[in-house]
């Protein structure tokens, strides 16, 4: 493929893409930059239709996977995606379920395998920018985690990638989002998120502006409709989801752009 300015997110489930990246990949789709989402699992430990935990009766996996493998098309058609990438891994289900154990599951897959075929959508796609999560997925997640050590790997033995990021959220601003849940009669504990979620404020280095794509992204949330009990936010009314989701925060891991901002408002910075 050309040498088109492109970004690629690597996320681990159908529905991942929407609320740390949603903002970002449709805001690179409108100003003509090529957005390529990798998803890693499809989903298979999700919810069932009525809300069936995995190991519940009912609970079939591939019609789970099946149902949120479509909902994941409806979500990027809101978001402007130009390009879906699915390495089509076995969930591996929360930190401590049944589902880790799984020799399948992509936590368990060994990183240089799928570091390997990752590396080849890196080759074909060529993008400058890769956004994927820390080191600790964001919330200890074992699939976040996978995504965070083969994107990593990926992007060193490519070489393509001139920038990698990680997704964060300012941690001071966690209090802020409680008050805001309360108010919306939502209950703190259905974050269901460890007390050190987050990061230091100061280790974020680009805080986007994404007011103006959050509408996009509630479509895209809502379209995750069998994880609509997971999804809090669309319980929020719509002054505090603006304010939740009109900023989306990033850890610059790689750079290799001569003359980046130690702060950015754009991961393309220096890159234009």
């Amino acid at each position: 493929m050309s040498e088109r300015l492109t970004v690629m997110a690597v996320h681990a489930h159908p529905d991942d893409e929407v609320l740390g990246t949603g903002g970002i990949l449709s805001r690179y789709a409108d100003e003509g930059i090529r957005t390529v989402l990798v998803t890693c699992t499809n989903g298979e430990q999700g919810d069932a239709p009525g809300g069936v935990k995995p190991g519940e009766p009912g609970h079939d996996e591939a019609a789970v996977s099946a149902l949120r493998l479509e909902e994941l098309r409806a979500s990027v058609t809101h978001l402007g995606i130009e390009h879906v990438e699915l390495l089509g891994y076995r969930d591996s289900g929360m930190d401590g379920w049944d589902g880790n154990k799984a020799e399948d599951a992509f936590a368990n897959v060994p990183v240089e395998r799928a570091a390997a075929r990752l590396a080849e959508l890196m080759e074909r796609y060529r993008p400058q920018v890769v956004v994927t999560y820390d080191e600790n997925g964001g919330y200890g997640h074992p699939d976040h985690i996978q995504a965070h050590r083969i994107a990593v790997a990926a992007a060193e033995t490519s070489q393509i990638p001139e920038k990698l990021y990680y997704t964060a959220v300012p941690r001071e601003r966690m209090a802020e989002l409680s008050e805001l849940l309360r108010s919306a009669g939502v209950a703190p504990e259905e974050l269901e998120l460890p007390d050190d979620f987050g990061v230091p404020e100061a280790q974020i280095t680009a805080m986007i502006d994404v007011t103006p794509y959050v509408e996009r992204k509630r479509k895209a949330l809502e379209a995750h409709a069998s994880q609509g009990d997971s999804i809090f936010m669309l319980r929020m009314p719509p002054e505090a989801l603006h304010q939740v989701l009109g900023t989306e925060g990033f850890i610059r891991a790689i750079n290799r752009v001569p003359g980046a901002a130690d702060r950015e408002d754009d991961l393309f910075d220096g890159l234009r």
